[in-house]
């Protein structure tokens, strides 16, 4: 092919970018939309107070279509014992603890009972915890997805659904990440390989037509 190939055409023509669409059960997983990633003194920035904003109103569909619905936090241990190699590499991520405000879920985004909340050391949601037993358990075959950052924990939780068996869907204007380049280059990467990605108004569609 020559030179000219769109980054489109070339993934479509090998063979990538199937939409897997929406099936069965459907979850919803809000990945570290906190305090602290959402201050861009901290760790935040960008886009991520718009995804936040566009949230609010995915949330509230899950919950009015009985969606199971979790939550994630980065959350290390007080004195640091459970430090690793994703800290070493941002330590400031060790002052992400329990108590921390940084490490709060966004008051406009708050769980409310029976949402499970997932503390979490590394970027992954699914990476030592029990969260794909806890959607399993509910029947979720479909999972869409929020939160930040796009690049990061959003992407690696997504990759993990993935490889887990669930089909991602990132919905992409409630993910964001503190620099927008990041946040493009990663959309398209999972739109191509390991997920489906839409708007918010694109799902509404999508779900009234089930």
């Amino acid at each position: 092919m020559t030179g000219q190939e769109t980054d489109g055409a070339l993934y479509a023509r090998q063979g990538f970018g199937r939409e897997l669409g929406i099936v069965g059960q459907v979850g919803l997983l809000i990945v570290d939309f906190v305090n602290g990633f959402a201050d861009p003194a901290a760790f935040g920035g960008g886009n991520i107070p718009q995804a936040i904003a566009r949230t609010r109103p995915l949330l509230d569909t899950a919950r009015r279509l009985g969606w199971p619905v979790a939550h994630t936090r980065i959350v290390f241990a007080d004195d640091g014992a459970d430090a690793n190699v994703f800290s070493a590499k941002v330590p400031s991520m060790l002052g992400l603890t329990e108590d921390n405000p940084a490490s709060a879920i966004v008051p406009e985004l708050a769980p409310v009972a029976g949402e499970y909340v997932v503390r979490k050391t590394v970027p992954s949601a699914f990476s030592g915890t029990s969260l794909a037993a806890w959607y399993a358990h509910r029947g979720v075959q479909t999972l869409v997805v929020a939160g930040c950052v796009t690049s990061g924990c959003v992407r690696a939780s997504v990759i993990d659904a993935m490889s887990l068996g669930f089909r991602p869907i990132v919905v992409s204007d409630c993910v964001g990440d503190r620099a927008i380049g990041p946040h493009e280059a990663n959309l398209f990467d999972m739109a191509q390989k390991c997920g489906d990605v839409m708007e918010y108004d694109t799902l509404l569609s999508r779900l009234s037509n089930r």
